[in-house]
């Protein structure tokens, strides 16, 4: 997901992007959601958080 998107998610959830990586949004997105903040922390290249919006940039990030 590109950066503008996140952007765009993090404005519905009331997140502040200034001066953040797209990392650090997408974790605040997730504790806004009830979430663990995980993104791109998979050990050995799992996760059980199969529905997760963030999944496949995770594992690109991690």
């Amino acid at each position: 997901m590109k950066v503008n998107e996140v952007k765009k998610i993090a404005k519905l959830h009331g997140v502040k992007t200034t001066r953040k990586s797209k990392a650090d949004i997408i974790k605040q997105i997730q504790i806004v959601e009830g979430n663990f903040d995980c993104f791109a922390t998979p050990s050995d290249g799992y996760c059980d958080q199969d529905s997760c919006l963030w999944r496949p940039d995770c594992f690109k990030a991690a």
